[in-house]
């Protein structure tokens, strides 16, 4: 298919795509879901497991097979705005007095659902088809517990800002735990690309590439886009463009040395000054956003085959799966945070929370399935846990305000003392 046959074909695409993701997304807003829950199932019924099934030349005419490589390279650049979002808000949330009892929190929610996910993968490899050919199952066991230590920070944030719990206590922990166990979840996720290659070549680019990479940030691009925010020489257009340059070269560099695009985006977005001008900058960028990251949810719904789970094998493993990331995250946060003496109420919110997995883990996956680590099969299955734990955060917060209305306030900090995510 040349370009000009194409791009008319992308176009449409692009109409149907977020149309059913703004229809769907208002009716699971009628049941209290966020709309990102909305643009997850959108693009799992665009997918082979519904348009593909009901009407399979449908969904060929509309993705055809030249089509879906434009979707994922536009849906990238979507999710490399949302990261460098993600980033910004990463150290915009203050808590005091907390970080004890957030440290616990977030060190259980990385440490039991990575090992419960690696046991898992270990015990039923010999009985679900899992790991494609050439793929060590320790590779495998060590990308699906990553993928099930993930927390959906930036939705985390958004639940917690739309219910105007900002100040709260279990909303402080919950931030703060949320964003280091998505720190810690990309630099192990980092950690298994490399090993995944199978020689030392290529893990010493990616770890010598990201020392490299840390040191620019920190040392050209920080000081820059402070003198960039707070110069009166440019106005916001000229701001506006140096950064998306700035922004994409740092994507382009992450992906070069096997860190992939959104490690760059959301480290330029922990870089960026707290100031005015960069709000304004991040602002004028989401609704770019909010068009481009539909396009990866459907790239990622046509990669999702539910069809699999007639194989029982696959079925009963996706079940258990469930079950782990939900004991894995819901279970030990609430443990971590009862054994910090936090009330029931603040301990059922914070696992409430911290147990979405969202887009995150969805971008997890597609890395994992471009680097060949995920196959059809588990790719579906992991779709599925990012999908059930998500939609059950919001019913569960209800659940808990009903049976806990109280809620605490968080500590103010001393005027002189600003802990940052």
């Amino acid at each position: 298919m040349t370009p000009v046959e194409l791009a008319p074909r992308f176009f449409l695409a692009v109409v149907v795509i977020l149309l059913v993701c703004r229809g769907v997304s208002w009716l699971m807003g009628r049941v209290g879901q966020p709309p990102v829950v909305g643009e997850m199932v959108a693009g799992v019924l665009l997918g082979p497991s519904l348009l593909g099934l009901l009407l399979p030349g449908a969904q060929e005419a509309l993705f055809p097979a030249d089509l879906r490589p434009v979707l994922y390279v536009v849906g990238q650049i979507g999710l490399v705005l949302l990261m460098f979002h993600a980033g910004f808000a990463f150290s915009t949330h203050s808590t005091g007095g907390l970080a004890r009892t957030a440290a616990a929190v977030s060190l259980a929610g990385v440490t039991a659902p990575l090992l419960l996910g690696m046991g898992l993968v270990l015990v039923a490899a010999g009985h679900v088809p899992l790991a494609p050919d050439g793929v060590p199952v320790g590779v495998v066991a060590a990308f699906v517990g990553v993928a099930l230590a993930i927390t959906a920070f930036p939705m985390l944030a958004r639940i917690i800002t739309e219910r105007g719990q900002a100040g709260t206590r279990h909303g402080s922990i919950a931030l703060a735990s949320g964003a280091v166990d998505d720190v810690v979840a990309w630099v192990l996720l980092a950690v298994v690309l490399a090993v995944a290659t199978g020689s030392p070549g290529p893990a010493l680019v990616t770890v010598g590439g990201a020392v490299v990479f840390v040191g620019l940030v920190w040392f050209v691009a920080r000081p820059g886009m402070v003198r960039l925010m707070s110069t009166t020489r440019v106005d916001d257009p000229a701001r506006l463009l140096a950064t998306v340059a700035i922004l994409f070269a740092a994507a382009w560099f992450t992906d070069e040395i096997g860190l992939y695009a959104v490690f760059g985006a959301f480290a330029l977005g922990l870089a960026l000054p707290r100031v005015p001008a960069s709000e304004r900058v991040v602002g004028a960028l989401t609704p770019v956003t909010a068009v481009l990251v539909p396009l990866f949810f459907t790239y990622s719904g046509l990669n999702t085959q539910f069809g699999l789970f007639t194989e029982p094998s696959v079925l009963l493993f996706a079940v258990a799966c469930v079950v782990v990331a939900i004991v894995g995250k819901f279970g030990a946060c609430w443990f971590a945070a009862r054994r910090r003496s936090e009330p029931q109420g603040v301990a059922l919110r914070v696992a409430s929370l911290m147990n979405a997995r969202g887009l995150m883990q969805l971008i997890a996956l597609n890395i994992g399935l471009e680097a060949g680590i995920v196959g059809p099969a588990l790719f579906t299955v992991l779709v599925l846990v990012a999908l059930v734990t998500t939609i059950m955060t919001s019913p569960l917060l209800s659940w808990v305000e009903r049976r806990h209305p109280a809620i605490e306030v968080a500590p103010t900090p001393a005027p002189h003392v600003r802990a940052t995510l």
